[in-house]
């Protein structure tokens, strides 16, 4: 502590700078009287702490901690680095002995530095739209219900039986809490005689953008015939764009592998051939078509190629495998080695910081070979920079998924139990259906039945506690052929942006919107 009077020039001092403690700065949005009640404004101590772990939250300020409608206030983080400042005026009077005389008292200060600043929370956002557990009457006089439908308390069964409207109030309100300069244009003036063009389709303001058209040609289960070659717009885009040796090499990598197989997942792909995806978007149409139902939906098959017409294209059929999580299969959502990508219980979007905005590609681009370089030292990685993992379309035995929904190939499945559940009819498919395409029937709920016992042995060799009730195989085996297809519904179904380095998202089941 540094005890001074005036030194020198008016106002100036000399303090100890301490290198400790480092603080956190909360600009509060109010008048505090009581730090107490502040603090439970703000989730306590405990809450505060807890935000501050994360960087990607945002300080949340309930005005009524207590009342579970209220929305809050929130607050984004910044780094600084500055001062908190103790000052102490000490104010010393003189006895006077003229009385005449006014005798000006001696001002003293005490400063001393608590420490530094280096994050503080400012409140910059407006407050999002309230809602009040309110009931108008007859009379038009509102009545609060918070004492009839929050239970503060145990209650009886009369409590939950008495009829009340329903207050569900949605989570947020706003998207957005701060102003948006929408940056409106005036109207413009056109000359004299001008008409306006008549209203169709393609002119008409839709709920979002316009899709870019990648000219791809989607057949149904039930369409009689399949496309032998490509749009004339597709073959167009494609050599627009293919400008460097790189491009016609990735080209006759593709025609290979559809030469050896005829069926092609857009991840399998990826896994096989380095290409940028803005890229392998347009290059899929130009060399296959893309089914949308029966058994090869989601899949690219080659122009020409018919698998409703070959009973040993059933090998490419496409399984729908999500892992199943639950109480009743031993293991709760929580305790799976896979972690789903998206939950609704972290999806907070007020209070979260905003991820950056991924870059937009241009034709420009992709004529100039994005994701290539002409340095000798990239061309070792630009090899590989965007091949994926095979792990994102084979199932190997004593391996778990990355994510816990996954399209794949029956003959991707490198399983050998697997592989003769497939197989048990060869050479005696008769009919090619829309559920079970040329299996057997069920064929692909006793696969997934046998693939979800396999990965909760998995489970259970790398944490035995979660199974403190030890089992024999057969009675598993007996619970999951009972449990098989239950609850598909209560499943996630997930995607993730495009990240080369985690070896990309599951796409297939929103594929068909790359395309329209």
């Amino acid at each position: 502590m540094a005890e001074v009077g005036w030194l020198g020039e008016p106002g100036s001092a000399v303090l100890e700078l301490p290198r400790t403690p480092r603080l956190v700065c909360v600009e509060y949005p109010g008048l505090v009287r009581d730090v107490g009640a502040m603090l439970r404004t703000l989730g306590g101590e405990q809450g505060v702490s807890r935000i501050y772990a994360d960087p990607a939250r945002r300080l949340e300020l309930y005005f009524r901690p207590k009342d579970p409608y209220c929305h809050p206030v929130c607050a984004n983080r910044f780094p600084t680095s500055t001062l908190l400042l103790k000052v102490k005026r000490r104010t010393k009077k003189k006895q006077q002995l003229d009385t005449k005389e006014q005798i000006q008292p001696e001002v003293q200060f005490e400063m001393e530095i608590l420490g530094t600043v280096v994050t503080v929370y400012k409140f910059q956002g407006m407050s999002d739209f309230q809602y009040l557990a309110m009931h108008s009457g007859s009379d038009e006089k509102q009545t609060s219900m918070y004492n009839k439908v929050l239970m503060l308390k145990p209650e009886k069964e009369e409590f939950f039986n008495r009829e009340l409207p329903l207050y569900i109030p949605p989570p947020i309100f706003s998207r957005l809490d701060t102003p948006i300069d929408y940056f409106y244009r005036p109207d413009i003036q056109h000359r004299e005689g001008y008409n306006n063009p008549q209203v169709s389709g393609e002119n008409l303001i839709g709920l979002s953008r316009a899709r870019r058209p990648h000219n791809a040609i989607f057949v149904n289960f039930d369409d009689k015939e399949v496309p032998a070659k490509p749009l004339d717009a597709a073959v167009q885009t494609w050599k627009k764009v293919r400008t460097n040796p790189v491009d016609k090499k990735v080209e006759e990598e593709l025609r290979k592998l559809f030469e050896v197989r005829p069926v092609w997942s857009r991840n399998a792909v990826k896994a096989n051939i380095s290409v940028h995806p803005d890229k392998l978007k347009l290059l899929l149409p130009y060399l296959a078509y893309y089914m949308l139902t029966g058994p090869w939906r989601s899949l690219w098959v080659r122009f020409g190629y018919d698998p409703r017409k070959h009973p040993e294209a059933k090998i490419y059929q496409v399984l729908d495998f999500r892992i199943r999580c639950g109480m009743k299969y031993g293991y709760a959502s929580n305790d799976m080695p896979v972690k789903a990508k998206r939950s609704t219980y972290n999806y907070n979007l007020p209070i979260t910081v905003k991820k950056p905005v991924s870059h937009t590609v241009s034709v420009h681009d992709l004529k100039q070979g994005l994701g290539t370089s002409s340095a000798p030292g990239a061309k070792k990685t630009a090899s590989s920079r965007y091949k994926l993992k095979e792990s994102i379309y084979i199932f190997q035995e004593g391996a778990l998924p990355p994510y816990r929904q996954m399209f794949y190939q029956l003959c991707d499945l490198n399983v050998e139990r697997l592989q003769k559940i497939i197989h048990r009819n060869d050479g005696m498919e008769s009919e090619c259906t829309e559920r079970d395409g040329w299996c057997i029937s069920k064929t692909s709920d006793e696969l997934r039945d046998t693939m979800s016992l396999m990965i909760k042995q998995i489970i259970r060799s790398t944490r035995p506690a979660l199974f403190s009730n030890k089992r024999s195989s057969e009675d598993s085996e007996q619970q999951l052929a009972y449990e098989s297809a239950e609850d598909e519904d209560d499943e996630e179904e997930e995607e993730e942006d495009y990240k080369p380095s985690d070896g990309s998202e599951n796409e297939m089941e929103t594929e068909i919107l790359d395309y329209v």
